[in-house]
């Protein structure tokens, strides 16, 4: 009997900021993780990387700073060590609990990358904010780079673009860990984004939103369920107001519909539906769940969150 596939989307709570924050909330990421597996699905995770790449980006802009002999770290290398980073104490996380519960399952984080348009219109207008803030001689020194910059309440900042995901390199090789019965964490961050350029892959100065990604990667896995685990409880219209209303499931075009009102912000709950829609299609029988990261699986799979469904 085929196992059901299970892609789960782990949010910035379900891993901290600092190291030790991160220690200990891959921990309880990885509890919630092994309930899926035990309960006999094949799990694929992916997470997001804000924090962690934003502090690798800096650290490297400012090792680069001092050390002017020393040439400056593209964003898709920064992406691809946070990837490194959190897969680290991720997989030793959720292989730890695993066999505390006497299951012995290999865990793999693959160093992901994804495909992206160089024609996304997203090239054309950067929002991503990234690294640190930056005094105004910084700041033209980064546009003369040909670097983007825009002027925030505390200074200067870098922002880059956020494409859609077009394809995941490394799809075959997680499909044959899958095949294999293995638990793989992939598409960290939404993947290193790179351009097909012939038979080379270049990196491209820009961040995928990590549940595009992760959507991407449920879709080209064939996956029946996607778990996205992020801050909140539910999704909500009218959020953070006096008639806010949580939703307990809706289609995907009543969430078509709450995007055109407007009902979703940008940067937080927007991208998860419109990852959800995506997902979904028109396949009848996936769903997308949204919810928070409880102390377990079981709270997630008695269902206190959104469900969408077609």
């Amino acid at each position: 009997m085929r196992k059901k596939k299970i892609v789960i989307a782990l949010g910035h709570d379900a891993l901290g900021t600092t190291l030790p924050e991160q220690k200990r909330a891959t921990k309880k990421a990885a509890k919630a993780v092994v309930d899926f597996i035990k309960d006999d699905y094949q799990v694929v995770i992916s997470h997001s990387n804000g924090p962690q790449v934003g502090m690798i980006h800096t650290a490297m802009a400012e090792f680069c700073r001092i050390y002017p002999e020393y040439t400056a770290t593209p964003m898709s290398v920064c992406s691809a060590m946070s990837q490194g980073y959190i897969g680290y104490d991720l997989q030793n996380a959720i292989r730890t609990e695993l066999l505390n519960r006497g299951i012995y399952k290999p865990v793999s984080t693959i160093l992901t990358q994804v495909c992206v348009d160089p024609y996304d219109d997203a090239f054309y207008h950067p929002t991503k904010e990234i690294g640190r803030v930056m005094e105004a001689e910084e700041a033209e020194a980064e546009e003369k780079k040909g670097n983007h910059v825009i002027k925030t309440s505390n200074g200067y900042q870098r922002i880059v673009a956020a494409p859609k995901p077009v394809d995941i390199v490394e799809i075959d090789a997680i499909r044959a860990l899958l095949e294999a019965d293995q638990i793989v964490i992939a598409c960290g961050g939404g993947g290193i984004p790179v351009l097909a350029q012939g038979n080379q892959l270049k990196g491209a100065s820009a961040v995928i939103e990590k549940d595009s990604a992760a959507g991407k990667l449920a879709e080209l896995i064939d996956a029946d369920r996607f778990v996205i685990l992020t801050g909140v409880e539910k999704v909500c219209l009218n959020f953070g107001t006096e008639q806010e209303i949580p939703i307990d499931e809706m289609t995907i075009d009543q969430a078509r519909q709450y995007i055109q009102e407007g009902q979703f912000e940008a940067g937080t709950m927007l991208p998860k539906i419109e990852a959800a829609i995506e997902f979904i299609g028109n396949s009848a029988v996936r769903s997308v769940w949204i919810t928070r990261l409880g102390a377990s699986g079981d709270e997630i799979k008695k269902f206190t969150g959104t469900i969408v469904h077609k």
